[in-house]
């Protein structure tokens, strides 16, 4: 019996989106490195990296609890995380528009027919 075996090939991120995602997960409450991980399936050595940068820019600070280390968001990191969604959320709306438009241009054409 032979097993088949399927690979998952994940689209690779761009620096952007897995800050994005590290933001959206530190919204709703601080969270440790592999709390981390998991919310946003990104390797801890990889959200290591990216986590640095955003404590860099002020987007994220680090927690001492006890002797756990947690990662909470900042109020200027919401800041940045509302105006991606926002960005992201026009993107949306400007594909959409883009549709219609196609389609108002191919009514007309079909309707001649």
């Amino acid at each position: 019996m032979r097993k088949t075996v399927v690979k998952v090939f994940k689209m690779r991120r761009s620096k952007l989106e897995s800050y994005e995602e590290i933001l959206g997960a530190l919204v709703s409450k601080p969270l440790s490195v592999d709390g981390l991980a998991y919310e946003t399936s990104m390797e801890c050595a990889v959200l290591k990296q990216r986590l640095e940068s955003l404590i860099k820019y002020g987007l994220v600070e680090e927690r001492v609890s006890g002797r756990r280390v947690l990662y909470a968001i900042t109020e200027r990191g919401i800041s940045v995380f509302k105006v991606l969604n926002f960005q992201r959320y026009l993107e949306k709306v400007l594909n959409k528009v883009k549709v219609l438009d196609d389609a108002f241009e191919v009514i007309p054409k079909i309707s001649k027919n």
